[in-house]
């Protein structure tokens, strides 16, 4: 996902715009598709007549292409409900087809239309509302708290004629939203449109840094947010911590998910937690488990500092001897080797740091 000016230097390095994501052609941006098919799609005779718009933060939109000549990365002037808006050109072509299957959108369906492309006069009007964005969320906050609703605006979004401005927010409950709307049509004296937004929705709109060190995945990639449970953390045996396992948006992480499928696999040829193994001498309970390297580690019940690390097999044969009514012999007959004791060792005092290292100075 690049355009032509990130190509690479003679040593293989990309040399990229160095426009920090502000991309000038607009295939930087969130949620770009690279356009794998537009040397393909230029050649055609009667080209796909829906093109891809983004807006702010990722916002998306698809609209009939009434033949003006457009290309990705170009600024366009659409239709709205009234008045028009203005959007960067993203996607054209094949590709916009299986997009609109994506989005559960029918080709047939009523869709706005492109316009024209922007004057220098349109373009300075927009790009001065931009600018007007921060200023108006924060009276629009200072506006929610004198009222005491409890709500969050999160983002602000003008239209790009002025005739609309769109507040993003979130709340835990239901909002009265009466009184706010009329202090917000005094102030800003434009229509107004509320809409609500979830936490997670929330972190993709303002994007962020993650605890990986990589940019959020819901603000670069992630265009669905499925259900996340801790029984995901708990099957890849990771601490029930809910500092560690919420994101930026206060949720458990997405990332959760993607390794879940293989430590479901893997878990498979793992008997449950709780099964226990009578040996003649006592009850063996599980302590720890390496699905990966199926291996498992169990202990007496009346001792457990010393664990037996014993290896899958080994265990399927020690439930077969239990369910046929039998005891087995012991854990250490079956014991790959003895874990390490995790008692205190002498070598490791902190005396060992007065210990002198000789060195060897010969040539």
């Amino acid at each position: 996902m690049s355009c032509n000016s990130c190509n690479s230097k003679t040593s293989g390095i990309p040399k990229g715009c160095n426009n920090n994501g502000n991309c000038a052609s607009g295939s930087c941006g969130t949620f770009t598709v690279f356009d794998w098919l537009s040397d393909i799609s230029n050649s055609l005779i009667n080209p796909f007549k829906i093109v891809e718009i983004r807006f702010k933060n990722g916002r998306k939109g698809y609209f009939r292409n009434n033949n003006l000549k457009v290309s990705g990365g170009d600024t366009v002037i659409t239709e709205s409900e009234k008045g028009y808006d203005i959007g960067v050109v993203t996607l054209t072509g094949e590709l916009v087809k299986t997009q609109l299957k994506k989005k559960n959108i029918n080709v047939e369906d009523e869709l706005f239309s492109l316009i024209k492309l922007p004057s220098e006069k349109e373009i300075d009007k927009w790009q001065a509302l931009i600018k007007k964005e921060s200023v108006t969320q924060t009276r629009a906050r200072i506006i929610a708290i004198e009222l005491g609703l409890k709500m969050k605006i999160s983002d602000v979004e003008f239209q790009a004629d002025g005739s609309k401005v769109v507040f993003y927010y979130t709340a835990d409950q239901r909002v009265d939203f009466r009184e706010l709307i009329k202090r917000y049509a005094e102030e800003f004296r434009t229509r107004i449109e509320m809409k609500q937004v979830g936490l997670r929705q929330e972190a993709s709109r303002l994007g962020g840094i993650g605890s990986c060190g990589r940019e959020l995945c819901c603000s670069t990639w992630l265009n669905d947010f499925r259900k996340v449970n801790t029984s995901a953390a708990r099957y890849q045996k990771l601490s029930i911590n809910p500092q560690k396992l919420a994101g930026q948006c206060g949720k458990l992480k997405c990332c959760l998910n993607y390794e879940l499928d293989t430590y479901l696999d893997a878990l498979k040829d793992f008997p449950k937690k709780d099964v226990k193994i009578k040996t003649k001498k006592g009850i063996a309970i599980l302590q720890k488990t390496d699905i990966f390297k199926k291996l498992v580690w169990y202990s007496y019940k009346d001792n457990f500092m010393e664990w037996f690390e014993i290896d899958i097999k080994s265990l399927h044969k020690m439930i077969e001897i239990n369910r046929s009514g039998k005891e087995v012999s012991s854990l250490e007959d079956f014991s790959i080797q003895k874990a390490k004791d995790n008692s205190f060792n002498s070598e490791d005092s902190i005396t060992r740091f007065d210990k002198t290292k000789k060195r060897n100075y010969a040539l």
